[in-house]
């Protein structure tokens, strides 16, 4: 914010040389490949608990943050019993939100798990985590819409604590914009691994066949958030560029996903390539027609051939059942025929009839002649 001497104040120069060095515009972004960059795994747990920015370093080593130091030493020491290789993650718990402190929400298995406490953490792990059964303890609710958890983790890496904030506000911001409240989900998380690649986050949305999976995507900057909302929320598209793998995918398998996406990609844009050209081929040709000296010329050529073909079709022979089944087919051009002859025979009749007329009278002409004749002759 610039001062009275029209001079930008401290704070705004001390907050671009931090966005400089930890944000969005700093030296390190794009220069890693990402796909294949998260560890293999098949379950996520996240535990909602108090605020991102009061979270120590290590939340889920803290004294102070009892609840979730217990349920992260049963991650540990009952790792060899928890048959579905599950991560644990901590995500802000805000009363008034549906999330508050000592909710749990699962993934894939899109679930939330109310009221985890100090006191039913074990039974919760046994029932839930071990066992892979529903909490005996717990009210079990079924989670819908997509979920979107964006690393603000500042404490533990200023990388992730500059970009995460901001991530938030501006998807907050377009799902606000795009009526989507009620159907998209975004809450900060502590660290998930790969604070150079700040943007950090997952999503777990319906894929295009229906299925949950969790997706996660480094260097995403708020130019991004339009693209993951209407792409990957709204259709289910991976967005490669940004993509580092996803939960149930292990890296052969996943290197696989990533080169099918890619053909997929690559295809769909050729069939829409192909499509625009001949669009294109198409108006530039009727263009082209319309506009060169002949182009009504050409118009009525083609209106005239639709009449003759339809004049053919309604003189093709068409047959008929007649009488005990007799056939009595009838062909247009016979009764072309009989109708040039029928005229023919009015013209003849015509013709006949002067010609009587005319000999009649020649008769009638040379008898009158005679008779006068005649007559002077006998009085002589």
């Amino acid at each position: 914010m610039a001062g009275p001497d029209g001079n930008h104040s401290v704070s705004d120069n001390a907050e671009a040389a931090e966005d400089a060095k930890f944000g969005f515009t700093r030296s390190e972004m794009y220069t890693k490949p990402l796909s294949g960059t998260v560890d293999p795994y098949d379950r996520h747990v996240f535990l909602c608990w108090g605020r991102h920015e009061n979270w120590p370093s290590r939340v889920e080593d803290s004294d102070s943050d009892l609840l979730p130091m217990l349920l992260s030493v049963i991650f540990q020491t009952r790792k060899h019993d928890i048959k579905v290789k599950t991560r644990l993650t901590i995500c802000e718990g805000l009363e008034g939100t549906g999330f508050a402190d000592g909710d749990v929400l699962i993934f894939p298995d899109m679930v939330k798990y109310r009221g985890l406490t100090e006191s039913t953490v074990d039974n919760f792990g046994e029932d839930v985590l071990v066992n892979g059964n529903p909490w005996s303890s717990g009210e079990r609710e079924p989670l819908t819409g997509s979920y979107v958890f964006v690393c603000a983790h500042a404490n533990r890496d200023r990388r992730c604590g500059v970009c995460g904030p901001v991530l938030i506000e501006k998807f907050e911001k377009e799902i606000e914009h795009r009526g989507l409240k009620d159907q998209v989900f975004v809450k900060a998380c502590s660290h998930i691994g790969g604070h150079k690649y700040a943007g950090n986050l997952i999503i777990f949305s319906p894929d295009s066949e229906g299925k949950v999976a969790g997706h996660w995507y480094g260097y995403v900057t708020p130019d991004d958030v339009s693209e993951l909302l209407d792409l990957h929320i709204g259709k289910g598209e991976i967005i490669q560029r940004l993509w580092r793998g996803q939960m149930g995918v292990y890296p052969e398998e996943g290197e696989k996903a990533a080169e099918k996406e890619k053909e997929k990609h690559k295809e769909k844009k050729k069939h829409h390539e192909e499509t625009e050209q001949e669009k294109h081929k198409e108006k530039k040709k009727h263009r082209e027609e319309m506009n060169s000296p002949n182009g009504e010329m050409k118009k009525s050529k083609k209106e005239h051939q639709e009449i003759n073909r339809r004049e053919i079709k309604e003189t093709a022979p068409s047959c008929c059942q007649g009488a005990n089944g007799a056939p009595c087919c009838q062909d247009g051009s016979s009764e072309q025929k009989k109708k040039k002859v029928s005229s023919w025979m009015g013209k003849w009749e015509q013709k006949e009839v002067i010609t009587v007329a005319a000999v009649v009278g020649a008769i009638a002409t040379v008898a009158v002649a005679y008779f006068g004749f005649y007559r002077k002759k006998k009085s002589g």
